[in-house]
């Protein structure tokens, strides 16, 4: 078996802008029990001030019983969409708690965000939170009149659990719907429930999210299935072809890193256009604990110029300044 560097050593690969980052994720560690989960989300949802972002109206729908969060950007129509998925393992997060990136990515990029706020596992498992974003998503179609929004430029996006629900939505939609998605955007995507990359193996008790934490997860997601549907675990698709194009970003020191690496690849291996980035001397969650720092400033003008090219056909220079701290995954 490949030998890896002492755990020890991961805060002295961490990027030094980022090690303040990291005592969010110290002081409000992710859950690995049930128990552990209820104050867990407890505590994530405790109020919070209301966001304000110039220049961005929100609104919120239902569709089908599940809650969706719409933030419009000013300016007239018909706008691009992005169609977002929260992180959270897919046990913890909401869309209210990402109400304040949605805005500011609502700005930066110039299109109407969906936020979906689909039922959690342990009590929802594979397939509830899959087919709620399905169903906003058809929702956001049907609805693209009343939202002001151009059906030829809507894309699918999200954050680690966001990000692999996003994916396998990408998938369903692939092979049963057939909507017209423009763009796939996964941050940090949680895809692999074997846990058997490198990086999962090297990274299985670090502070930030570690393979206790997504082992805890993804028993609640999958909640004993057998055979794991790719749906519900993307990385296990045999088949990718067909997909929007990708950006697909990770970090070098992430749980995820390589099962993410890997999906970049066989989507490029099956003609699907695909950017990946890996960002050095960073966590899971960089970008939302430390987004001025030069690195996650980067990550969040790389994410900003692919979606301005894939939904306007042009890029934008203006790097996000604001986010909010991630849930746990």
């Amino acid at each position: 078996m490949t030998s890896f560097r002492a755990v020890g050593s991961f805060r002295e690969r961490v990027d030094p802008e980022l090690l303040a980052g990291l005592a969010f994720s110290e002081e409000h560690p992710p859950p690995v029990s049930l128990a552990e989960l209820a104050g867990f989300r407890e505590q994530a949802e405790a109020p919070a001030a209301a966001v304000v972002v110039p220049g961005v109206r929100i609104r919120d729908y239902a569709a089908n019983g599940v809650p969706l969060r719409v933030f419009t950007p000013s300016g007239p129509g018909p706008h691009p969409a992005v169609y977002w998925i929260h992180g959270g393992g897919m046990i913890a997060g909401s869309a209210e708690l990402d109400t304040a990136y949605c805005a500011e990515l609502s700005v930066r990029v110039g299109a109407v965000v969906v936020a979906a706020d689909y039922r959690l596992a342990p009590e929802h498992p594979y397939p509830a939170p899959l087919q709620d974003v399905l169903a906003g998503l058809r929702w956001l179609f049907t609805a693209a009149g009343e939202l002001n929004v151009d059906p030829g430029r809507i894309a699918v996006g999200g954050s680690s659990a966001g990000g692999g629900l996003a994916a396998g939505l990408a998938l369903l939609n692939r092979d049963q719907d057939r909507l017209p998605l423009a763009f796939l955007y996964l941050m940090y995507p949680m895809l692999d429930p074997t846990h058997s990359s490198a990086s999962a193996r090297e990274f299985s008790s670090i502070p930030t999210w570690n393979r206790a934490h997504s082992e805890f997860a993804w028993s609640c997601y999958l909640a004993g299935a057998a055979p794991v549907p790719p749906y519900a675990a993307p990385a296990l698709a045999e088949d990718v072809a067909g997909l929007p194009p990708v950006l697909l970003q990770t970090a070098e020191l992430d749980l995820f890193r390589d099962e993410d690496i890997a999906f970049a690849a066989k989507l490029m291996q099956a003609g699907v256009p695909t950017e990946l980035h890996v960002y050095p001397g960073a966590y899971h969650g960089f970008e939302l604990n430390c987004p001025e720092s030069f690195v996650g400033a980067r990550c969040l003008l790389d994410r900003n110029r692919a979606l301005a090219r894939a939904l306007h056909g042009t890029t934008t220079d203006t790097p996000l300044t604001t986010a909010t701290k991630g849930t746990c995954s």
